[in-house]
């Protein structure tokens, strides 16, 4: 059987001086249609390739973290190029460091990674027009109904480290 997977996929910001690569496919692909997001991007929507981080290599230098207020009250932070600002991929609360939301536009072929689902429709632009054939859903989903057995396997793996970060928030040594 021969393998047709992209992976690696390379990307980075447009100044090129934050460059990366993501190892293997990731677990899921957002296309989140909230007001935060709209905000954030500026733009209709944010398309973030959710993976675990020590998936992504860092191949340059490192971006600057940048703490942002978020709807859930946590806030997130943004990894931005230093020099041209350009956001490369985020941190939420939930997983912290453990998690890359990558931004799928700073990949060097973002056509490989589609949306696996549209999310906070409710609150889309009336004027975007959603591809027939990709889930969508009103508000977020049922991670179980929509990932794939391999994600879901990956995610069991990754929630011990997930529950010692956030142990090591409530309890800093």
């Amino acid at each position: 059987m021969t393998d047709t997977s992209p992976f690696p996929l390379e990307g980075g910001c447009d100044c090129r001086l934050i460059r990366y690569r993501m190892e293997t496919r990731p677990l899921f692909v957002h296309c989140c249609h909230c007001r935060w997001c709209q905000r954030e991007t500026g733009a209709s929507f944010a398309l973030n390739a959710m993976i675990e981080s020590d998936r992504v290599t860092n191949l340059s230098a490192e971006p600057a973290l940048v703490r942002t207020p978020s709807e859930s009250g946590q806030g997130q932070w943004i990894a931005r190029c230093p020099e041209c600002r350009i956001a490369v991929w985020s941190h939420y609360a939930g997983a912290g460091p453990l998690v890359k939301f990558v931004r799928v536009g700073t990949l060097d072929e973002p056509d490989r990674l589609p949306p696996d689902i549209h999310i906070f429709t409710a609150s889309k632009q009336p004027w975007v027009v959603l591809p027939p054939g990709v889930p969508a859903v009103p508000e977020y989903y049922e991670r179980e109904k929509h990932w794939p057995a391999e994600s879901l396997s990956r995610r069991q793996l990754l929630l011990p480290r997930i529950e010692a970060y956030q142990a090591s928030l409530k309890n800093p040594t």
